[in-house]
């Protein structure tokens, strides 16, 4: 399969080369991590001064490489002194003791190494004190919009925006193909029980699977929507399940750890500080959110269309928050630097009363900071509502903010 190259995270591998730091390359399995990498020898293999030392541990090659002295003993047989070593590791997190093996060649001249993992884990602040803190981490996502148009050579239309909304972004689907709904769903199941088994059940030695699973389609059926722990186990409860806060809190984590959930916390406009209860909870990728849900999308299109538009604003750059006022909500407080702005999600904007509880939120923050509405209202064009701007999704996934010039 020929290589496309995702530019957001290529320029930002680039970028890093060369600058002491360990490369770490995190996500959700399956999401494109092992692609970035080789994309990455792809284009840097025809330097004739550099030397590739690529271990990919989903390979059974590889299975060899069981702990840190195996794996020195594999990078030292393929080490050339005088070239550029780049040494370049798929889910290293399958290695015992990985760390100690890079903290070391991390020392040598002339010398980069990039690794992947599935596992939030591997980066513990115990473990970022083993490897001494010279790392940076480059967070994977699936596929942007843009990406989606790109990988299925697709035109940007109400129907491509429809498949994205349904399906995700998992880059693996281009192998699939788009054309037969049971193969794509069949795929993106697939990736879901390797997510729970590998990441999940065997790392966390979980035994209340069902459990699991339950609480997981609870999390499909709530995105978007404000929860506490508190909360959840009293639902359950109610559903004939007696499970403490404690347990929830560590399944939630698990689902964290693994990427598959993550979660976004409040911040008080007024008071400008996070508060400390209640979260919303979104999914790495809709695709295997949909599909835990199961069902028809257009009872909860406005939770999708939110979710999209968070994963967007973090491939974006921006720190995101809830936004909390004395008076209600508003969508995302998205902050970058000094730059901050609002975001409010909407599915139509189809009544003045919807309008008005869309705009009205935005209207209701006295400052001046940018102010967004972003919907799928049909024919809508980018326009200014005494200073918030209502922008249509695609739009909004192609070109971000910025004003598209005519």
């Amino acid at each position: 399969m020929q290589l496309i190259t995702r530019k957001l995270y290529a320029d930002k591998v680039d970028a890093w080369i060369g600058k002491g730091q360990i490369i770490v390359l995190t996500g959700q399995r399956r999401v494109g991590k092992s692609y970035i990498l080789r994309d990455f020898l792809e284009r840097h293999k025809e330097d004739m001064q550099t030397n590739f030392i690529y271990i990919n541990k989903e390979r059974k090659k590889f299975d060899a490489i069981k702990n840190n002295e195996q794996l020195n003993a594999y990078i030292d047989e393929h080490w050339v002194e005088g070239l550029h070593n780049f040494i370049l590791i798929d889910e290293v997190q399958e290695i015992e003791s990985w760390e100690k093996s890079v903290r070391s060649y991390r020392t040598e001249e002339d010398t980069d190494i990039i690794i992947t993992g599935s596992n939030s884990k591997m980066l513990s602040s115990e473990l970022s004190t083993l490897i001494g803190g010279r790392y940076h981490e480059i967070y994977v996502q699936s596929l942007s919009y843009q990406e989606f148009l790109l990988f299925h050579e697709l035109e940007d239309n109400d129907d491509a925006l429809s498949k994205y909304i349904n399906y995700g972004g998992l880059p693996g689907l281009k192998q699939v193909g788009l054309d037969d709904e049971e193969f794509v769903w069949d795929y993106i199941r697939a990736v879901f029980h390797t997510v729970m088994l590998k990441d999940i059940v065997e790392r966390n030695n979980i035994r209340n699977v069902s459990f699991l699973n339950t609480l997981l389609r609870y999390f499909a059926d709530t995105i978007g929507k404000l929860s506490s722990l508190n909360n959840i186990s009293k639902f359950m409860k109610s559903q004939g399940l007696d499970v403490s806060v404690k347990s929830i809190a560590a399944y939630l984590n698990y689902f964290r750890d693994a990427y598959l959930l993550l979660t976004v916390d409040r911040f008080d406009i007024h008071g400008k500080k996070l508060l400390e209860s209640n979260e919303k909870i979104y999914f790495g990728d809709v695709g295997l959110r949909n599909l835990i849900a199961g069902g028809e999308r257009q009872g909860d299109i406005e939770k999708i269309l939110e979710n999209i538009v968070y994963q967007q604003l973090v491939r974006m750059g921006y720190a995101v928050s809830v936004g909390q006022l004395r008076a209600g909500e508003v969508d995302f407080v998205c902050t970058k630097s000094n730059e901050r702005l609002y975001v409010q999600v909407a599915y139509l904007i189809a009544s003045e009363e919807t309008e008005e509880r869309e705009f009205g939120s935005l209207d209701n923050i006295k400052d001046n900071y940018p102010k967004y509405v972003i919907s799928m209202t049909p024919l809508v064009r980018r326009s200014d509502r005494q200073g918030v701007v209502h922008l249509g999704l695609r739009e909004f996934l192609k070109n971000g903010f910025e004003k598209k010039l005519p």
